[in-house]
């Protein structure tokens, strides 16, 4: 349907453009939240608008709260691929790293060293449980 009169079309333009615009935000995959290890009792929050991945708890070594162990996370050319530089624990550095929304509730670091490679994977969950939670 096309609005007649100046006014009226570019209010039409106005409203497909916002429409499109929503329906393109809704596609993009949502890498923001909190995110359990596979297999270790740590967990962090992705913020991608800081461009960073937080610990926001370690039940092995809770010092690292707050710790970054990603950052300079940017999107990448495909809607669920990031980069960005994540802590390498091993080697005690960042490294660049490839970021991979799986699934809904799977990421994956990856992280490549000369020939090596090493992926480590991620849950989403809700909400981080408090340590009494697991007693």
């Amino acid at each position: 349907m096309v609005i007649k009169g100046e006014n009226g079309v570019m209010k039409l333009v106005n409203v497909v453009a916002l429409l499109l615009t929503v329906s393109v935000a809704r596609a993009e995959p949502d890498l923001a939240g909190f995110w359990q290890h596979e297999k270790e009792p740590v967990w962090i929050e992705m913020v991608p608008a800081a461009g960073e991945g937080v610990v926001v708890r370690n039940d092995n070594q809770p010092g690292r709260v707050g710790f970054k162990v990603v950052k300079a996370l940017e999107a990448g050319s495909q809607p669920d691929k990031w980069s960005g530089q994540v802590f390498a624990a091993r080697l005690g550095e960042y490294r660049d790293a490839t970021i991979t929304l799986e699934s809904d509730d799977r990421l994956a670091f990856t992280v490549k060293v000369g020939m090596m490679r090493r992926t480590v994977e991620w849950r989403r969950v809700p909400e981080v449980p408090s340590a009494t939670d697991d007693e």
